[in-house]
């Protein structure tokens, strides 16, 4: 059975398919943590996005791990852990660049298929079931308007006892869902078959219990 949840950035995703990933007792594959992982390793090189034969170049020689330790998804770089790394900003930033790139797509694409061919899983990302898991038995079109997924990321950052500008969270969720939607490779959109479900007004526990229930008609 593979579960494909597609969404654009805050709108949860990784902690919805997380959840309903441990209770159907499937595996969870974040591949957004696979694009930042790229990301990472391109702003670590400091590599221009705007010139893909660098880009190309650069992950020619990058190898990209994900293992489960006390069933939790770790990301290693070139050996590295760099799971804690993953969620900053400017990685965010980066990945919804890069993730346009037609080299960068193929090298992660070949991992994700193998995944969900081999196990049950829960997928979530911009393109899973359109582009990467097009045969997924149950699809997930997850979102929320900008002001709640802004609301939300700035509680994340308040939390780890950051002082975030809400407004400046809000236009980069706003800039971000542009250029998923826009790019020309396998851009952000609501496959046919998919259920579209708004979790604006929703509580995590109640968007699981749906996600759940669909999946099991």
């Amino acid at each position: 059975m593979n579960i494909a949840i597609d969404g654009p950035a805050g709108a949860g995703k990784s902690t919805i398919a997380k959840l309903v990933a441990g209770k159907l007792g499937y595996i969870y594959v974040d591949t957004g943590a696979m694009y930042r992982a790229v990301a990472l390793a391109l702003l670590n090189a400091k590599i221009d996005v705007t010139d893909v034969d660098a880009v190309a170049n650069e992950i020619t020689g990058i190898e990209i791990t994900i293992c489960y330790e006390d069933h939790a998804q770790q990301v290693y770089l070139n050996g590295e852990n760099v799971t804690g790394s993953l969620r900053k900003e400017e990685v965010g930033n980066m990945a919804s660049k890069s993730s346009a790139i037609p080299c960068v797509r193929e090298k992660l694409l070949d991992l994700q298929r193998k995944l969900a061919r081999e196990n049950d899983v829960v997928m979530d990302g911009r393109d899973i079931g359109t582009n990467i898991l097009p045969n997924a038995e149950v699809k997930i079109y997850l979102t929320a308007s900008s002001a709640v997924r802004a609301k939300r990321r700035y509680d994340e950052l308040i939390a780890k006892g950051e002082t975030p500008d809400i407004d400046k969270i809000e236009a980069d969720i706003i800039t971000r869902d542009k250029q998923d939607m826009e790019r020309p490779i396998a851009p952000l959109k609501q496959a046919d078959d998919a259920v579209y479900l708004d979790s604006s007004d929703l509580g995590i526990d109640e968007v699981v219990a749906k996600i759940i229930s669909i999946a099991e008609k």
